[in-house]
């Protein structure tokens, strides 16, 4: 029997404009906009993956119904929603932090890496983490 390989391509996130989210991503934290098209429903596909070899991306929907504007901003209620890894964290702490990314703590030091937790736009919280190199 051969081999079963699976991965996740993308991600969902809510939003309540494609074009603010976009901006946020590609200006704010240099992700790179993979696809933007149009489609006669009104829908777009968006795709955006962080800049390197991330193999996963975040796929921007629309919020539609009334459940969707709830959730926007709260997808993970007061949990992280997306850990962003990166290979210099102060680089990225700093650059983020010149651009306006919220961040809604002080960088600490864990025994897995550095870590900060900031917001997206609409309030969802990320990590960004560094990983410490193994010895």
């Amino acid at each position: 029997m051969a081999e079963r390989r699976q991965s996740i391509n993308a991600v969902g996130l809510l939003v309540r404009d494609y074009d603010e989210a976009i901006a946020f991503f590609t200006e704010k934290l240099n992700f790179d906009l993979l696809a933007n098209e149009a489609h006669d429903s009104g829908i777009r596909w968006v795709l955006l993956h962080p800049p390197g070899l991330s193999n996963t991306g975040i796929m921007l929907n629309l919020a539609h119904s009334q459940l969707d504007e709830m959730v926007v901003g709260k997808q993970a209620g007061d949990q992280v929603l997306f850990v962003m890894q990166t290979d210099d964290f102060w680089r990225d702490y700093k650059s983020m932090q010149s651009k306006g990314v919220t961040f809604i703590e002080t960088p600490r030091d864990e025994a897995y890496g550095t870590v900060a937790i900031f917001e997206d736009l609409y309030g969802n919280k990320w990590d960004l983490l560094q990983v410490k190199d193994e010895e």
